[in-house]
């Protein structure tokens, strides 16, 4: 039985080695601080916030109203995707009861929904026949941070810099998750730190206009933010995510609802990175060509590797229940008796990060199985023909917003 376990060790080797990689060399890229060289917003540049809404009347006004307590003057660009609730009707009130709220704003309202990333496209049609300068885009349950627009339009000081992400402090996290998220985080800040990170937050995140337009955008593909943040990268500039401004979401409530929302989130990105693995993943584009491939290897190749690892070892066991278990002192006694101390090892840390445990190196393990179980359904969803670019919403974290 010695090939099931060669197949099953290859695999898992090849699916953890870049992980071990990409870690190292976070250490490395983490040990700069990245912090705005100045402490205001360019001169004259203008500023319009683009925010895509869609049934959401339980929270809308709670989000115009967090929006007008941010520094500084900006225009609204609000576009609703042919909501069946009475979000427009509330939003127009809202704006009447506060007419000097913000300077321009205007409603567009969709003819029927095609999801997120149309409307964002729709938007972005509209922006282009105008000077809009900067572009803010977000969602309508992301409570912004005091500060957090000033804070992010200083980094457009740098000339380089193409787009700029806040990042999420999710209030009632379940435990898996909040893990799940600092080990995410992590990543985007070391890869920000050293060059660019493909994936930013679409709930908050800042971008120069001219440097993005519609057909950037695949209307029919969820991950709008990552599509974003990746094209402008490619385009030559910079693409960060920046400690310093945040924003407040409910994450969901429940393991079933946190698993929906990491498949599609997880589908949107596998298709921005087999789309853009040949410009996005070049070598011409030097560090951040290097973190597109291995990030094309975390959410792609790697599910598919741990996949082949469990055949190998259903195989292998199904050869123990037919021949029995080896003699023992022999070679395959002791490869067998290996092999299954690496998968009692990986169930033990898998177990633990699905119950929120915290179990020393482990932990990360735990994650990493989890996460690769997730973009496997995504993969599987995505072969099957099944697109989730149009979703229903976590309905208990609206209304846990809204309070």
């Amino acid at each position: 039985m010695w090939w099931p376990v060669a197949v099953e060790t290859a695999a898992l080797a090849w699916a953890l080695g870049p992980f071990i990689r990409h870690r190292i060399d976070m250490n490395r890229w983490s040990s700069e601080p990245l912090n705005p060289s100045h402490h205001e917003p360019p001169a004259g540049q203008s500023l319009t916030v683009l925010l895509p809404v869609w049934n959401e009347a339980a929270i809308i006004e709670r989000k115009l109203s967090n929006l007008a307590e941010q520094e500084g003057r900006f225009d609204l660009h609000i576009i609703d995707s042919a909501s069946t609730d009475d979000t427009v009707a509330r939003t127009r009130a809202w704006l009447a009861a506060h007419p000097e709220a913000f300077d321009e704003v205007t409603v567009d309202v969709m003819p029927r929904r095609l999801g997120k990333s149309a409307a964002v496209v729709r938007a972005l049609e509209t922006l282009a026949s105008r000077e809009a300068g900067l572009v803010c885009m977000t969602d309508a349950d992301a409570m912004l941070a005091p500060g957090t627009l000033l804070r992010l339009m200083t980094w457009f000081n740098d000339p380089m810099m193409g787009v700029v992400g806040a990042v999420p402090d999710r209030s009632h996290a379940r435990e898996e998750e909040r893990q799940h998220r600092d080990a995410w985080e992590a990543m985007r800040m070391a890869e920000s730190a050293v060059d660019s990170t493909p994936f930013l937050e679409g709930s908050c995140m800042m971008w120069r206009s001219s440097l993005l337009s519609p057909q950037d955008v695949v209307p029919y593909a969820n991950a709008d933010d990552a599509q974003i943040a990746t094209a402008i990268r490619c385009k030559g500039w910079r693409s960060i995510a920046d400690a310093g401004a945040t924003f407040t979401d409910v994450a969901p409530l429940s393991a079933h609802g946190q698993r929906r929302q990491k498949v599609r989130r997880g589908q949107g990105l596998q298709r921005l990175l087999m789309r853009r693995r040949g410009d996005a993943g070049h070598s011409k584009q030097g560090v951040f060509g290097r973190i597109f491939r291995r990030q094309h290897h975390f959410h792609i190749v790697a599910p598919l590797l741990l996949t082949v690892a469990s055949v190998a070892a259903a195989v292998r066991w199904g050869l123990v229940l037919v021949f029995g278990w080896p003699e023992a002192s022999t070679t395959a006694a002791h490869l067998h008796l290996a092999a299954t101390g690496m998968e009692a090892i990986a169930l033990l840390a898998w177990f633990g990060a699905k119950q929120g445990r915290s179990w020393g190196p482990l932990t990360l393990l735990g994650q990493w199985l989890i996460s690769m179980t997730w973009l496997m359904q995504s993969l599987v969803t995505l072969a099957r023909g099944r697109s989730l670019h149009v979703w229903e919403q976590h309905r208990d974290e609206r209304m846990l917003n809204q309070e």
